[in-house]
């Protein structure tokens, strides 16, 4: 919790509760439905929280943004997120109805009223969103052809429409059918746990 408050002191105390729940929360569900492993749930704030809030230092999502989380498991990056921006409306997509069922409660749990969820391929859900973000579900190529359809013509943010996605590790390769468009930013600038040494965010504006 004192990693996150690091980062982001200007959390008010409604979103201080709701992150300091978090803990409590996945360890509970951790036990039932495997969403996270094991050996990683001590490292949950770390791993997890900070981690999927990284996607807040590249943009501060506007009131009335739409986010679509596309495969995302118990609910990251989506549940720290909508922690982030509470006025932003995340919607929350995975193939693996149990995991969405976590993050549907989890949401629930904390009050989160910007969160609606959908147990559904990601090739199914037809909406439209400001925002894509995902956090390494598929090589980048493969997000960018699924969500495509989901990405709407109108503009409301300081960065276009677009995908942004967590990944890390080698991305050269991954990223050279997009590396005219794609801006890759590292964690590591921010974030000084070595954890983030190889960790970043990567954006793709879709017109």
């Amino acid at each position: 919790m004192d990693l996150i408050l690091k980062y982001f002191p200007d959390l008010d105390e409604r979103q201080r509760q709701q992150v300091a729940a978090l803990y409590d929360l996945y360890t509970d569900w951790n036990s039932k439905i495997n969403v996270i492993s094991r050996k990683d749930i001590t490292h949950l704030y770390e791993h997890h929280v900070l981690h999927s809030m990284g996607i807040g230092t590249l943009l501060r999502f506007k009131p009335g943004t739409t986010v679509m989380d596309l495969g995302t498991g118990g609910g990251f990056p989506g549940i720290p997120l909508a922690i982030l921006f509470p006025d932003t409306h995340f919607h929350l997509v995975d193939s693996i109805g149990k995991k969405v069922r976590v993050a549907a409660e989890v949401a629930a749990a904390i009050g989160l009223a910007n969160v609606t969820t959908r147990h559904c391929r990601a090739e199914e859900e037809r909406q439209a969103f400001d925002f894509v973000v995902s956090r390494a579900v598929m090589p980048l190529a493969d997000l960018l052809k699924i969500c495509r359809k989901n990405i709407r013509k109108e503009q409301r943010n300081a960065l276009p429409n677009g995908l942004i996605c967590l990944k890390g590790g080698e991305l050269e390769h991954e990223i050279l059918p997009v590396r005219h468009q794609a801006v890759v930013s590292s964690l590591a600038d921010t974030f000084k746990e070595p954890y983030f040494e190889t960790k970043k965010v990567v954006y793709v504006p879709i017109h």
